[in-house]
């Protein structure tokens, strides 16, 4: 630990708003504590709930740091009290609940997962935040099953091409949403079966269509508003809808419940970043198990869209405000 700088640069937020409050600044390396170990970060991503912090809208839990950042991928450098299974040197990805843009982060030990041998230190920091919410939400709350029939919102974006990758290589015929014929392309070459484009398509209609007016076993949506009503009718039988975020609002004015007791429908949603410690070690663990041999093996992927330098964050977080990038925006430390 003596080795370390005793000052390291981090991003902040100065102020509620858009990209612009986003600043570069200096302050102390952290030294880590009981459970934890201190990272080096070579690339963290950037999240949606990212920007919802720096627009004064999901502040961090009580005890996390203010400054932004969910997911990381570096090296270990310094290991806290009590930490076992992991050594200084390891190349590890993190999720984290708070302090992720930064040149040095502290992460719970019980949190790190080993570099996938396929993936650079810039790839794997576009797992953590996707894939711990993915296959909590699609495969644990959501129990899809080798054969049913998978509806995602968003595919193109880093949520939406993870849940693409895992419930077809997983066995489910894979129907994706996306807003322009690049995005529904896009879906279409890492695994979708079908992609509907929201923007001139009705969604309902075609995905009916789709399934011979079945409807579709699990529905993962991050828009709410208008969809909760299409969603809910779209569900066959027994089906599942997960919420994972509300980019259109949570609020709906008119909704026929009907279906919900007909069709036996499960409604379900979370949140990942209020979570305890033992909630989110035993999402790594099943990650671990199931999914890091995929990853290791190059089967499935983070599909990083653009990196940009840590001096660079702003222009980041306006990449992410237009929607138009196609899986995740990734930013380096030079580390």
């Amino acid at each position: 630990m003596s080795a370390l700088p005793p000052k390291m640069q981090q991003i902040i937020f100065d102020g509620a708003g858009g990209p612009e409050v986003v600043r570069l600044a200096e302050t102390d390396t952290p030294r880590p504590g009981p459970g934890k170990v201190l990272v080096e970060v070579a690339a963290f991503g950037i999240n949606r709930p990212d920007c919802i912090q720096r627009q004064g809208l999901y502040p961090p839990p009580p005890g996390e740091s203010a400054v932004p950042g969910l997911e990381i991928a570096g090296r270990i450098v310094a290991l806290g009290e009590g930490v076992s299974g992991l050594k200084v040197g390891d190349e590890i990805c993190a999720l984290v609940g708070s302090g992720g843009y930064a040149e040095y982060a502290l992460a719970d030990a019980a949190l790190c997962l080993q570099k996938p041998k396929a993936l650079s230190l810039i790839e794997a920091a576009g797992v953590p935040e996707t894939y711990f919410t993915v296959f909590d939400n699609v495969f644990t709350r959501g129990a899809l099953k080798k054969g049913e029939t998978f509806l995602v919102h968003g595919g193109s974006s880093g949520i939406g091409s993870t849940a693409i990758q895992l419930a077809k290589h997983f066995g489910a015929t894979v129907i994706a949403t996306a807003g322009s014929p690049e995005k529904c392309a896009f879906c279409k070459t890492i695994g979708a079966d079908h992609a509907i484009d929201y923007r001139t398509q009705d969604f309902v209609a075609e995905v009916l269509q789709i399934t011979d007016k079945r409807g579709v076993d699990v529905i993962l949506d991050m828009v709410g508003g208008p969809y909760i009503a299409k969603n809910i009718s779209l569900l066959a039988l027994e089906g599942r809808l997960v919420q994972i975020a509300f980019l259109q609002g949570p609020m709906v004015e008119k909704l026929n419940y009907t279906p919900v007791m007909v069709k036996r429908l499960t409604l379900t949603g979370s949140t990942l970043r209020p979570r305890t410690l033992a909630q989110k070690a035993e999402i790594a663990k099943a990650l671990r198990e199931k999914v890091w041999p995929l990853l290791d093996s190059g089967a499935v992927k983070p599909l990083v869209h653009a990196t940009f330098p840590m001096a660079e964050t702003r222009a980041a977080h306006a990449l992410m405000e237009t929607s138009a990038h196609l899986g995740k925006i990734i930013v380096t430390t030079g580390k």
